[in-house]
């Protein structure tokens, strides 16, 4: 459904560590780094296959913001898929391990979907889940 998602992150030296640890439990890895300027930046993550998927995490001012938008003034709700109950796991702890804060541990939400939430450095709620087979 989505071609790609992109967030603006007060620290983006911290927040692309903190999620290339987390997401690699998920496949996910930093595929690209970019600098324009001094205070323009970005990095993308991905899977790395052709057409994939794309998260990218910006710091500085993105030229679609009005004047009065700023990093995490609204936080967001992020899911990705993981391929399984270890993989969320994973990336629950890698992320607590790398800064996030806990907003749900492991478990079934909603049967058959097993997840966990984290909070990241902007005060986003990240989630990774997978669906449980029978």
């Amino acid at each position: 459904m989505f071609d790609h998602i992109g967030i603006v992150a007060k620290d983006l030296k911290a927040s692309a560590r903190l999620y290339a640890h987390m997401l690699a439990p998920l496949g996910i890895r930093i595929v690209e780094k970019h600098r324009l300027a001094v205070d323009s930046a970005w990095v993308v993550l991905s899977t790395g296959k052709p057409q994939s998927p794309f998260f990218v995490i910006a710091e500085g001012r993105p030229t679609f913001w009005s004047e009065t938008a700023t990093a995490s003034s609204s936080p967001l709700h992020l899911c990705f898929a993981a391929s399984s109950r270890e993989a969320v796991d994973r990336f629950h702890e890698a992320g607590l391990q790398h800064g996030a804060r806990d907003n749900g541990a492991p478990g079934i939400r909603r049967a058959p979907f097993y997840c966990a939430f984290l909070i990241d450095l902007d005060g986003n709620n990240v989630e990774a889940g997978c669906y449980l087979s029978d």
